[in-house]
């Protein structure tokens, strides 16, 4: 976008043996916004890699809702080294530091944390990478309202949930319907809870989108309709960042999850042959 001076990045794990099209064509553009798996979305405001004084917020600092995105694998250990030893990426938390073993945390150049995590069946052996884009991690004031949100409005499945002493984690994914079972390269969200903040009226999560806070942004879903879509959250009670036919872009929107996190709503296929998910008037 050379008048905004930004650029998007769209990344995904795909098979080995799958055909994708050519960044930047026509055929990528349809292939992404039909696009059946998750993407991992990079946004580059151009000219912040020469200045030495702009850093993203990363999240984890007390009272911040993204924690981090993780990668699923067959051999923690073998990975963390490739990624150490062979690549030079520093680590926040090595596989066998800390109490939890067997699991690690890299940093990424922007220090986001990104949790590398073995996965539950063979990936490698079914013509998955090496490392599979596996979760995104959100921080929720209230499990229930916010379970609510994304079961009942943004059709997600509650596929596992584990709870300990002071927390507990609750991973989402899409499924088809009436299932439970998840594809092993379908990435999952994951809230966590930490038990007492629902009744705590002054606690509230940063969403990622305040100044100074700004890095992580928002998530986002394909949807049939976008208005009805809007349409259905606005009765039911949550509110919107950008309404449908608010600003510029026309035909997207970003409503409010119980924690005002911000959650794209995209039109699935577009508005045109070349799949463009706005449009303007």
């Amino acid at each position: 976008f050379p008048d905004a001076k930004f650029s998007l990045y769209f990344l995904a794990t795909i098979k080995d043996n799958e055909p994708t099209p050519e960044p930047g064509t026509l055929a990528a553009s349809k292939y992404l916004w039909s696009f059946e798996g998750t993407t991992l979305e990079l946004t580059h405001n151009w000219g912040s890699e020469d200045d030495t004084s702009s850093c993203y917020h990363p999240g984890n600092d007390p009272g911040d809702g993204f924690g981090h995105i993780a990668f699923a694998c067959d051999d923690v250990y073998k990975a963390s080294h490739e990624l150490e030893i062979e690549n030079s990426v520093r680590f926040k938390k090595r596989p066998d530091e800390g109490r939890m073993k067997g699991l690690a945390f890299a940093y990424d150049p922007d220090k986001y944390w990104v949790e590398i995590v073995k996965n539950s069946e063979p990936l490698e052996a079914k013509g998955y990478k090496k490392l599979t884009l596996a979760q995104t991690m959100l921080r929720v004031k209230d499990a229930k309202k916010s379970l609510d949100f994304y079961t009942k409005y943004m059709g997600m499945t509650l596929v596992r949930e584990k709870h300990f002493d002071d927390f507990s984690l609750y991973f989402l994914a899409m499924v088809g319907e009436g299932e439970t079972d998840k594809d092993p390269g379908n990435p999952v969200l994951e809230l966590t809870h930490n038990h007492g903040t629902e009744s705590d009226d002054s606690f509230h999560h940063t969403n990622g989108n305040e100044e100074n806070k700004k890095g992580f942004g928002h998530i986002g879903f394909l949807v049939d309709d976008v208005y009805e879509k809007c349409k259905e959250l606005e009765e039911a009670g949550y509110k919107m960042q950008k309404a449908p036919d608010g600003g510029r872009m026309k035909g997207l929107a970003f409503a409010l999850d119980p924690d005002g996190y911000w959650v794209e709503i995209i039109k699935r296929g577009g508005y045109d042959d070349a799949g463009t998910p706005y449009f303007t008037q």
